[in-house]
């Protein structure tokens, strides 16, 4: 080989390997437990696994924390149940637990694609994408779910993302079939459930994200659902003290594919700015 082809060569390897260094992120990464301590902590019946705490290294720090939830993917989870609120009242609405329930499912397994694929797995690619996002923008990610599995029930996930963050966002799929578009979980006019804690002191809050994060959606031509929330009595939200938003971003007939993960994460992201005014 000529020297010429050589040093050609060798430029080829440098350019992908500086192209490699490029591409990398090196955010600082923390472990975080559940506090035992922290408010409502002991309802949590699942509560071994680690959150993980990503700093930003933007030149423009947000100085904000967003807790990512990749929704299920709790291996066990559907075997114990939790306080549907804490003061131990019934729900006011369905869901995956029926209206009434003093008890709910502590992590449910979740719905299945129409091609097969899980919907904890999609939640997982989601939460990774935005978590990537909201760091290039300056903000700090609580990933609640970092793995295909982390033992945290929904309880003990809402708690970590009430004393770690600024706002707190579950990633979902609905278990329609119909590709009816993205929505949030809004809090239920139910006037006993607005009127308990914490849910009284914060379900403004909850609704105000909603209704920023639908309107990230709609502004990077994401399809949505009906007005872009539906009421439910969620245990998230029924535990949550700061802002705190389910959101359902399609449904099993719904594409996931990357260029629509990254579209998502971009209107969320975009939600996210608009809500902060950041």
């Amino acid at each position: 080989i000529g020297k010429r082809d050589k040093m050609k060569g060798r430029a080829i390897v440098v350019g992908l390997m500086l192209s490699a260094v490029l591409s990398m992120q090196s955010f600082a990464a923390t472990e975080i437990g559940l506090n035992l301590n922290w408010k409502y902590a002991k309802n949590a019946k699942i509560n071994t696994g680690k959150a993980i705490l990503y700093t930003s290294d933007s030149k423009n720090p947000k100085k904000i924390t967003i807790a990512v939830n990749a929704g299920h993917g709790t291996k066990g989870g559907e075997s114990k149940k939790t306080l549907s609120h804490p003061d131990g009242s019934p729900k006011s609405t369905g869901g995956t637990n029926g209206k009434g329930a003093v008890k709910s499912i502590a992590v449910s397994s979740g719905m299945t694609f129409n091609d097969g694929t899980t919907e904890a797995a999609v939640t997982l690619k989601m939460a990774q994408a935005l978590k990537t996002e909201l760091l290039n923008r300056g903000y700090d990610v609580v990933m609640i779910r970092d793995g295909a599995d982390v033992q945290l029930d929904n309880i003990a996930r809402t708690v970590i993302a009430n004393n770690t963050s600024n706002a707190h966002i579950a990633l979902h799929w609905d278990s329609t079939g119909n590709d009816k578009g993205a929505f949030y979980m809004k809090v239920p006019s139910t006037p006993s459930y607005k009127a308990m804690e914490p849910v009284a002191s914060h379900w403004k809050q909850h609704d105000a994200l909603g209704s920023a994060l639908v309107g990230g959606l709609k502004g990077v031509g994401v399809k949505i659902f009906s007005g872009g929330s539906m009421e439910m009595d969620l245990t998230q939200t029924s535990y949550s003290t700061i802002p705190s938003v389910d959101i359902e971003l399609g449904d099993k007939a719904s594409d996931h594919s990357d260029a629509t993960i990254q579209k998502l994460a971009k209107g969320l992201a975009d939600g996210v700015g608009a809500y902060f005014g950041k």
